[in-house]
C-alpha cells in the first residue's frame, strides 16, 4: 500500500516531535524531581540544625533539662514530625520525643531494627541523623533525629509536584498540537510543489509539451527540479517543432523532384516530349537532388561519430588554416566574392586535423552560399591567454533572431536557406558544433538579418 508523501512527512515530523517532547519531559521531570528532593532534604537538615542548636542551648550540664525545656522539645518534635532521642556519654537516654506516624513502642522496636520495613512501606524510607550534644565545645552526649521521608514531603511539596506534572501534561498536549499543525504545514510546503511537478510531467507524457511547472518554492532542490522539468519541456517542445519542420522539409524536398520526374515521364509516355539530351539532363538534375537529400540523411552516422572518434595530433594551425583559405579562394572568385584572412603566425595546437578541416569547410561553404553579391568573408586566427580563437565573419544575408537559437539543431534550415541551389541538408552546423565540443571547445554565433554573421570558435591550448 502506497502512502502519499504528505502523510509520510506529517507522520515523520509528528513522531519526531512526540519522541522529542517525551524525552525532554522525562529528563526535565527527573532532574527537577531530583533537585526538589535535594532541596527538601536540605530544608530538613536546616530544621534539624536549628533544633539541635536549641537543645544545646536548653541543656544544663549540672541539671539537665527542666520540664519546660522538655515540653518545648516535644512541641518541636510534634510540629516537625520527628523522633528525637537524647543520650548522654554513658548511653543513658535523657529525653525521648516521638511524633512519627507509628506508636511509640513500635518506633522503639524499629529503632532497634525490629519492624522498620513494615512502617517504611507505608510512610516512606526511615532516616536517622545524629548531632552532638555539647556545651562549650565539650561533648556531653548524642542527639538523634529520626523521620520518614514522607514527613518532609508534605502537602505543599505534593501540591507543587502535582502542579508541575499537570504543567508538563498541558505543555505536552500544546506542543503536540503545534507539532501536528507545523508538520502538516511543512509537509504541504514540500509535497504541494512536487504534486504540481508530477502533474506537469504527466501532461508532458501525454503530449502536452507546452505545459510548464508553475512552482514558487524556496526549497533549493524543489526549485532546481522544477527548473529541470521546465527545461526538459522546452527542449522536447523545440525538438518536436524541429521534427515536424524536418518532416515537412524532407517531404517538400522529395515532392518537388519526384513531381518533376513524374510530369516529365508522363510527357514522354504521351509523346508530348521527345527523349532529347536536354530532357534527360533535367532528369539527371532531379535525381542528383534526391541523392543529395539521401546523402544528407546518411550523414547522421557521421554526426554521431564526430562525438566520439578523434585522432588528435599536434600541428601548426596557422599554416593549416592558410591552406584551407587558399583552397577556397578560386571558389569565391568564381562567384564574385572576396575572402580575406588575419592569421597569427606559428600557433600550434593538438586537434584532430581532419575534423578541424571539416569544421572550416562547413563554415566557409556556408559563408560562400549565403553571401551577397560582391560580398566579403574575413577569417581571423589569434591566441589569447590559454585560448585559440577562430572567427569567420561575412556580410551576407544573416540569420533572423527567431532562427538564431536553432541553427545548430540537426536538419534545421532557415527560411532564407531553402533555395534549391544553395539549400543544404541542415546538419552541417550540427556536425561543426559536435566536433568542436568533442575537442572541449565552444562555438558561438552572432548575426543580424541582412547584415551578416560571425562564427567564433574557441579551443583550449
Amino acid at each position: 500500500m502506497k502512502i502519499s508523501l504528505m502523510k509520510k512527512l506529517s507522520l515523520a515530523f509528528l513522531l519526531t516531535a512526540i519522541v522529542a517532547i517525551i524525552a525532554a519531559g522525562l529528563i526535565s521531570n527527573y532532574m527537577i524531581d531530583k533537585k526538589f528532593n535535594s532541596y527538601l532534604i536540605s530544608q530538613q537538615k536546616s530544621k534539624e540544625d536549628k533544633i539541635a542548636a536549641m537543645i544545646n542551648s536548653l541543656y544544663k550540664e549540672k541539671g539537665g533539662f527542666i520540664s519546660i525545656d522538655e515540653e518545648e522539645i516535644v512541641r518541636y518534635a510534634s510540629a516537625e514530625k520527628l523522633y528525637i532521642q537524647i543520650k548522654d556519654n554513658s548511653d543513658k537516654v535523657l529525653l525521648t520525643a516521638n511524633n512519627l506516624p507509628t506508636t511509640k513502642s513500635a518506633m522503639m522496636h524499629s529503632m532497634m531494627g525490629g519492624m522498620m520495613k513494615r512502617y517504611s512501606e507505608n510512610n516512606g524510607e526511615y532516616t536517622e541523623d545524629k548531632y552532638l550534644l555539647k556545651k562549650n565545645n565539650k561533648k556531653l552526649g548524642i542527639i538523634t533525629f529520626g523521620y520518614y521521608n514522607s514527613s518532609y514531603f508534605n502537602s505543599s511539596a505534593q501540591s507543587f509536584i502535582m502542579t508541575l506534572n499537570h504543567s508538563f501534561m498541558i505543555s505536552f498536549l500544546v506542543a503536540l498540537a503545534f507539532s501536528l499543525i507545523i508538520s502538516i504545514f511543512f509537509s504541504k510546503q514540500i509535497s504541494a510543489p512536487l504534486i504540481k511537478i508530477t502533474q506537469t510531467s504527466n501532461k508532458m507524457r501525454d503530449g502536452e509539451l507546452e505545459c510548464r511547472a508553475q512552482v514558487n518554492s524556496k526549497t533549493k532542490e524543489i526549485s532546481d527540479l522544477a527548473t529541470s522539468i521546465n527545461y526538459l519541456a522546452d527542449t522536447l517542445q523545440k525538438q518536436e517543432l524541429l521534427r515536424k519542420r524536418m518532416t515537412s522539409d524532407i517531404a517538400h524536398e522529395l515532392r518537388t523532384p519526384l513531381t518533376n520526374l513524374k510530369s516529365h515521364i508522363e510527357a514522354l509516355l504521351d509523346k508530348v516530349w521527345e527523349p532529347t539530351d536536354e530532357v534527360l539532363e533535367g532528369f539527371h538534375e532531379e535525381i542528383e537532388r534526391l541523392i543529395k537529400l539521401v546523402n544528407g540523411l546518411n550523414n547522421m552516422a557521421k554526426l554521431e561519430q564526430a562525438k566520439v572518434i578523434l585522432n588528435k595530433s599536434k600541428f601548426n594551425i596557422s599554416q593549416e588554416l592558410e591552406k584551407i583559405i587558399n583552397s577556397f579562394e578560386p571558389l569565391y572568385k568564381n562567384v564574385g566574392l572576396n575572402i580575406y584572412s588575419k592569421i597569427a603566425p606559428n600557433i600550434e595546437i593538438s586537434l584532430d586535423k581532419d575534423k578541424f578541416n571539416q569544421v572550416m569547410y562547413n563554415l566557409l561553404s556556408n559563408a560562400l552560399k549565403y553571401s551577397k553579391e560582391n560580398g566579403e568573408v574575413l577569417v581571423t586566427l589569434k591566441s589569447l591567454e590559454a585560448n585559440i580563437i577562430i572567427e569567420v565573419k561575412d556580410n551576407g544575408i544573416g540569420i533572423s533572431k527567431k532562427d538564431l537559437p536553432f541553427i545548430f539543431e540537426r536538419f534545421y534550415r532557415t527560411d532564407e536557406s531553402r533555395d534549391k541551389n544553395t539549400g543544404g541538408s541542415g546538419i552541417g552546423l550540427t556536425i561543426v558544433k559536435n566536433i568542436v565540443e568533442a575537442h572541449k571547445g565552444t562555438i558561438t554565433v552572432s548575426s543580424s538579418l541582412g547584415e551578416g554573421s560571425t562564427f567564433v570558435i574557441t579551443f583550449k591550448n
